[in-house]
């Protein structure tokens, strides 16, 4: 049975919870490979609105299991936070698993992300200062805290100790903060241990023994292709693998065991926090594009960045991740307009680049190559068929299918989780 990638083929928020509750009817597993409580799903079912930022989407949908993989960092006091507010609206969160192996966020990590960000001033990242950075930091620093320790009281005052050896002496000494005691670390987490440790599981082989017996499993990214700290536009990243090779890694789950990889797109751009956008519109336009789609974060609420379409960051993208799909979102907002303008190329210093360029400081530069596809005024909320959309919308579909590199299989036309047409089945029979 299939295992499906589903992840976000641009700079994220392109509406990667709404396709992954999609699949939630046929799914049995939804599990988060990546990232933390720093970006948010938003799904909207019926007149409920959920905002999810820690929990995979597939929390929302009957019946299937949600699982926190190894890659993620958890801020404890977040999950239970979020699992506490959808208790209260009726929702089952029963069945969630946690990775014994998923690393956890303590106080000092959201703490040195604020300082940090605060000292490079100009230079800041854009980090939502939720203490994710440092804390995949002291994953590969191996002096990380994972979900099992909690459950080791030894354990866990040693690593803490190790820990706060390295980042005392420079919140002290050089970000003039107060030192971390190790005690009121150990007690922030262990409040949370015993109200945890019925979740906590281990995840790869829970989802490899699915797979063996014919069950189907999504891999929900957070964030998105280009804000992997691989592969997209470095610095101005997260600190995960966003991409389909995250999935494998963050979840225990080899390769070969995946069928399908679905990646999601706005029918224009956005990006949140600093970093390079070629498509990105300033002034009125770019304030119209931004409230007629709602562009705040689901997290923080800052406003978007907001753009045109941009093929280039899609093909790349595409080709990154082998794409198998593409699910394109937020057509709707798009009505009304004469011309809509895609980004087909860049140009830098006179030379015409039609692929993602490879140099950081050409991709800085880059200026968009525009070709403007007719608009159309109908009202494209209601259509349930491919059918259904004006001639214009339709042309502009299959135009981005053609620049993109990859088959559009579902075109989202409003926020409810039914207001998607479907061209391609997402789940392989």
């Amino acid at each position: 049975m299939p295992a499906v990638v589903v992840l976000g083929a641009q700079w994220g928020d392109e509406g990667k919870g709404k396709a992954t509750d999609q699949l939630g009817g046929a799914t049995d597993y939804v599990v988060k490979f990546n990232g933390g409580n720093n970006a948010g799903h938003t799904v909207v079912i019926g007149d409920d609105t959920y905002a999810l930022h820690l929990l995979p989407s597939g929390i929302l949908s009957p019946g299937v299991v949600p699982v926190i993989g190894n890659g993620v960092v958890v801020d404890l006091e977040v999950l239970f936070r979020e699992i506490d507010d959808l208790t209260a609206r009726g929702v089952d969160t029963s069945r969630l698993l946690v990775s014994s192996n998923a690393h956890v966020i303590a106080g000092y990590n959201r703490t040195v992300d604020r300082v940090t960000e605060r000292f490079l001033g100009a230079r800041k990242i854009g980090t939502t200062g939720r203490g994710i950075g440092p804390t995949y930091a002291d994953k590969i620093n191996r002096i990380g805290l994972r979900v099992q320790d909690l459950f080791d009281a030894d354990i866990l005052a040693q690593k803490v100790a190790g820990a706060l050896a390295q980042k005392n002496p420079m919140l002290v000494k050089v970000y003039n903060r107060r030192a971390v005691t190790a005690d009121e670390t150990i007690e922030s987490l262990l409040q949370f241990a015993e109200r945890l440790r019925p979740m906590v599981a281990d995840t790869p082989r829970v989802l490899n023994d699915a797979l063996d017996a014919g069950r189907t499993v999504v891999f929900e990214a957070g964030q998105a292709t280009m804000l992997d700290v691989d592969h997209g536009t470095y610095p101005f990243v997260t600190s995960s693998s966003a991409t389909a090779g995250g999935a494998c890694t963050g979840s225990g789950v080899g390769p070969t065991r995946i069928d399908r990889v679905v990646g999601v797109a706005k029918a224009y751009t956005t990006r949140v926090g600093e970093g390079p956008f070629p498509t990105e519109l300033e002034g009125p336009e770019g304030d119209w594009l931004r409230e007629a789609g709602g562009e705040y974060g689901t997290t923080t609420g800052r406003p978007r960045r907001t753009g045109w379409y941009d093929a280039v960051v899609v093909r790349y993208a595409s080709r990154v991740n082998a794409l198998t799909d593409l699910v394109l979102t937020k057509l709707d907002v798009l009505t009304g307009l004469d011309k809509v303008p895609v980004a087909v190329a860049y140009t830098v210093d006179g030379r015409r680049l039609d692929e993602m360029p490879d140099n950081q400081s050409d991709f800085h530069h880059a200026v968009p190559v525009y070709e403007y596809l007719d608009g159309w005024d109908e009202d494209v909320t209601a259509a349930r068929t491919f059918d259904d959309l004006p001639a214009a919308a339709r042309r502009y579909v299959t135009t981005l299918e053609e620049m993109s590199g990859t088959r559009i299989s579902v075109v989202g036309v409003g926020a409810d989780r039914t207001a998607s047409l479907v061209r391609h089945d997402l789940l392989p029979r």
